[in-house]
């Protein structure tokens, strides 16, 4: 592939753990509910990753560790062993297409429903419910729930959940895990004030409301390796209804801290697609790589163009860009970008399918190349 001038920096080649990923591009991970009821990988879903093999790294859609991390219907999971096995063709999949494959690690804590969880309520750092209703486990929603609080042990248990999802992914093939620490997600919640009420050693100071973000980092890269971890974090981010007034230093803590854990990567939302919580300044990708180890990894995300991504990579303030949207219709997106073809849209009705349609792959894995489209 010839790639544009103005693009060049987003084709050259990138050491990325353990192995090379061919390009700067990254397929974002992204909720599209076609696991089934089963909750298992399956081969429309082996089609999608492997059309969108494209991007040098390949990150799958998040991923439930464990029955008590689900919030979303038809999402798959990773923590049994009929899992992990229906993982791998995709993570072959992948690899057959010189591309590298990463799972996402994702526990959705309070942004969830009782009736994922036997009635139990779900769980977060604190008792404080959202604003928004919830999907619940009979494709519907109903208003938010209070999430319990997570005990010590609790956390803990939560803490090994995400281990053995990590040891299974590895074991799927996968080359790399990245935990979910963005989005209002769990972790997320510990991170940020207005989710995190705690009065015991996991509240209160910045540096406590990251001692369960570093002890899930310590305790997956203890049984992976450091160079097979990734994360991901939204600083600038209200989706979730997150954003403290104090994120410039919790920020500027939570990156510093993990970047001297060694880890493979940190994928941060720069953008502000998702939404800004306007307490300040955006964090910016070039803040981010001056508080980082230069030999851990730095990829941006939300909203980016081919302009904006070849501009923070060859000004290395990032190392490559995940893109989501964009490649939900244009699983060929590094090619079109480099020839100026135009892009592919698709309505929001089919981001997601958790319904009886989930199998049928219809605006999922049905959308060609843009060299294909043209010879018919």
């Amino acid at each position: 592939m010839a790639a544009a001038k103005n693009f060049a920096g987003l084709f050259e080649e990138l050491r990325f753990g353990d192995t090379v990923a061919k390009n700067r591009f990254a397929l974002a991970p992204m909720t599209r509910a076609r696991a089934g009821p089963k909750l298992l990988p399956n081969e429309i879903m082996k089609k999608y990753y492997e059309q969108r093999s494209t991007a040098g790294v390949v990150i799958t859609e998040g991923t439930h560790i464990s029955p008590r991390a689900r919030g979303w219907v038809d999402v798959p999971g990773i923590w049994t062993k009929e899992q992990t096995e229906a993982w791998k063709p995709i993570a072959k999949a992948v690899h057959d297409k010189g591309s590298v494959a990463v799972m996402q690690l994702w526990h959705q804590g309070r942004q969830s429903h009782s009736s994922f969880h036997g009635g139990q309520p779900p769980v977060s750092a604190s008792d404080v419910p959202l604003t928004t209703d919830q999907h619940t486990a009979d494709y519907g929603k109903k208003p938010a729930e209070t999430p319990h609080p997570l005990t010590a042990e609790e956390i803990k248990e939560t803490i090994q959940e995400f281990v053995t999802a990590a040891r299974n992914a590895i074991d799927a093939g996968f080359d790399a895990v990245e935990i979910h620490g963005a989005n209002g997600y769990l972790l997320d919640q510990f991170l940020q004030s207005g989710t995190n009420k705690r009065a015991d050693d996991y509240g209160g100071s910045i540096e406590n409301r990251f001692r369960f973000v570093g002890q899930v980092l310590d305790a997956v890269i203890a049984e992976v390796g450091a160079k097979r971890v990734g994360i991901r974090y939204s600083p600038n981010g209200i989706y979730g209804e997150v954003g403290s007034p104090d994120f410039r230093e919790l920020f500027s803590h939570v990156f510093v801290e993990t970047g001297k854990r060694g880890l493979l990567y940190m994928h941060i939302m720069d953008g502000l697609a998702f939404g800004f919580h306007e307490h300040g300044e955006p964090f910016t990708l070039k803040q981010v790589r001056e508080l980082v180890p230069k030999d851990v990894i730095i990829m941006g995300n939300c909203g980016h163009t081919a302009e904006s991504a070849a501009k923070v990579v060859e000004a290395g303030d990032a190392d490559l860009v995940s893109f989501g949207r964009p490649y939900i219709a244009n699983p060929d997106l590094p090619e079109r970008f480099a020839n100026g073809h135009p892009l592919e849209e698709i309505g929001h009705e089919w981001w997601f399918s958790p319904n009886d349609e989930y199998a049928s792959g219809k605006n999922y894995c049905d959308f060609p190349a843009f060299a294909e489209k043209s010879k018919q």
